[in-house]
């Protein structure tokens, strides 16, 4: 335990920037709060960054800077080209504010991509354009995790061109027994953490997402997920077929617990999964690894909110939430514990009261600010710290 973490802020673009303000001033009150110092120090990054500059998606250093942080917190990267193209992109192809995500996930070794899938009373779901309750909150409570360093994202393969134009492009996947290992190793880690078990039957559960009959690489993280799990007799086994598991993380959330599979199959069921809980503005990513972590809401830049005080705050808080409750278990302090506790009953009670939320969550008629939204969570983490 120690009383000053460095923390680095990563707000990136459009609402990215709005709702890490929101975090950071959550963060000034819980160190207030505590008596801790919180040193939160911000670089900017992103496609506006890289428009200014012109060279780089964010300042030099900045990856020496975040591999010195006890945590990292990033709000939303990727902004429109001014010819309309698509997003900024850099002279290598890749996406401006590739090096704050990517990039400090490979550079920082964060292996698993943790999404936690809960909904809280009161959320509310829009199916057809229809809002009503779909799922209880005590049928969801599962958490999905992906391996976050290889498969499609190695960026291995290229494009042939004839005259010019592109004839053949290739994405070569690349499934290692080392990082399927370790990401499954810790799925089944955070099972017996968590306890509770799958909401239809209490079992602790780890369920393997693969496409085993078709590719070698799901046949290679079969393989490894039995293995492992050969050492975890008190944790039961699942093995879905990716397709078929989309059908069934929507109409039988209940069934499941921890999940684990692939980066690039992992990249769309967690997305998925998203709208179990009311949408991507409640949604959290926690990119973590053996020595460091960045925690992120998994919803993007939204250009047309951005400047408007209209986008939900609550993953970004969450996530925030998320940061403080990993720093307490990594360093043994009771007071982050605490308060990420805090913040998750700050988030849970506002919902369940139905206001003041976001017009994701109610509508435009009943919507209220973002600003409105992250006060309200303050207060009621203020309230019980």
């Amino acid at each position: 335990m120690k009383d000053r973490y460095q923390i680095v802020l990563l707000p990136g673009d459009g609402i990215g920037v709005e709702v890490i303000a929101e975090a950071r001033a959550l963060l000034e009150l819980v160190a207030g709060r505590l008596g801790l110092e919180l040193a939160l120090e911000e670089i900017p990054c992103g496609g506006a960054f890289f428009l200014a500059d012109g060279r780089r998606d964010w300042p030099e250093g900045s990856e020496e800077r975040c591999r010195a942080a006890d945590a990292i917190l990033l709000g939303a990267v990727g902004w429109p080209s001014p010819d309309g193209s698509g997003p900024v992109t850099m002279p290598d192809g890749k996406m401006a504010g590739y090096s704050a995500v990517i990039g400090n996930r490979v550079s920082l070794d964060l292996y698993a991509n943790v999404r936690p899938v809960k909904l809280y009373p009161g959320v509310q779901h829009v199916i057809s354009g229809v809002a009503r309750p779909v799922w209880s909150p005590d049928k969801v409570d599962m958490v999905i995790v992906r391996e976050n360093t290889e498969d499609l994202y190695l960026g291995m393969g290229g494009v042939m061109r004839t005259g010019g134009t592109a004839s053949l492009a290739t994405d070569v996947r690349v499934i290692t027994r080392a990082a399927s290992e370790r990401v499954i190793r810790f799925a089944f880690e955070l099972a017996r953490e968590r306890g509770r078990g799958a909401p239809a039957d209490g079992k602790k559960r780890v369920t393997a997402i693969v496409k085993n009959n078709v590719l070698d690489g799901c046949r290679l993280f079969s393989d490894v997920f039995r293995e492992v799990g050969a050492a975890y007799p008190d944790v039961a086994k699942d093995v879905a077929i990716v397709d078929a598991f989309t059908q069934w993380l929507v109409t039988q959330p209940e069934r499941y617990d921890v999940c684990v599979t692939t980066n690039m199959f992992g990249d769309i069921v967690t997305d998925l999964a998203s709208v179990l809980q009311g949408g991507m503005g409640m949604a959290v990513g926690c990119n973590l690894g053996d020595e460091h972590a960045m925690f992120e809401p998994i919803h993007g830049t939204a250009p047309p909110l951005a400047g408007e005080d209209r986008a939900n705050p609550m993953a970004m808080l969450l996530a925030a939430g998320e940061m403080l409750a990993w720093l307490g278990r990594r360093h043994g302090d009771d007071r982050l514990r605490r308060a990420a506790r805090a913040v998750e009953e700050a988030v849970a009670a506002v919902c369940a009261a139905g206001a003041p939320l976001t017009e994701d969550l109610v509508g435009a008629e009943r919507a209220a600010p973002r600003s409105a939204v992250a006060r309200a969570v303050r207060e009621g983490v203020a309230a019980r710290l």
